[in-house]
């Protein structure tokens, strides 16, 4: 069992959905530059965990078909032990994030990271992840997208269904 001083390492994982499109093409479409279009994840206990249409799941870091993440944040060190924290995910799962409750701009892989980070080292994941859903909202192409982007589910493949009883299944 582990030893309540023992700390471990807390890291964001960030990737770009678009592959660099976002990039190229957001000053055209958008009228301002997105740098990206973020998916992430939390990285600690050795192990990935993310949010999506498919509610909590988790794999070996990595682990999912995007491969190795564009980005990696170092977001401090932890005291919280990982029955501590797998406890925290299943109540997590039956709150506010099964795959019923994804939303693409209001609920997503980001406010996953964001809520899961806060708990693991009191602090937040960048604000220009969380902030990038209202920065293409307030275009009009944004609003325009909005009908359709309403229905889209993301859900990187690969990795485990997170489940209360076993932690990753």
């Amino acid at each position: 069992m582990e030893s309540a001083q023992s700390t471990r390492p807390v890291r964001l994982y960030v990737y770009d959905l678009s592959r660099g499109l976002a990039r190229r093409l957001s000053p055209v479409m958008l009228g301002k530059q997105l740098e990206g279009i973020w998916h992430t994840s939390i990285i600690v206990f050795e192990e990935e965990f993310f949010y999506g249409g498919g509610g909590i799941t988790s794999c070996l870091p990595g682990g999912t078909l995007l491969g190795d993440p564009d980005t990696v944040v170092d977001l401090g060190n932890t005291e919280v032990t990982e029955d501590i924290f797998l406890e925290y995910l299943s109540s997590l799962g039956e709150s506010g994030f099964s795959g019923e409750s994804y939303h693409l701009f209001d609920h997503n892989c980001n406010t996953f990271s964001n809520e899961v980070a806060q708990f693991l080292t009191g602090r937040k994941i960048p604000s220009y992840i969380t902030e990038l859903p209202s920065e293409v909202l307030s275009t009009p192409f944004g609003q325009a997208l909005r009908p359709f982007l309403d229905s889209v589910q993301i859900q990187p493949p690969g990795g485990n269904s997170f489940n209360r009883h076993n932690g990753p299944s």
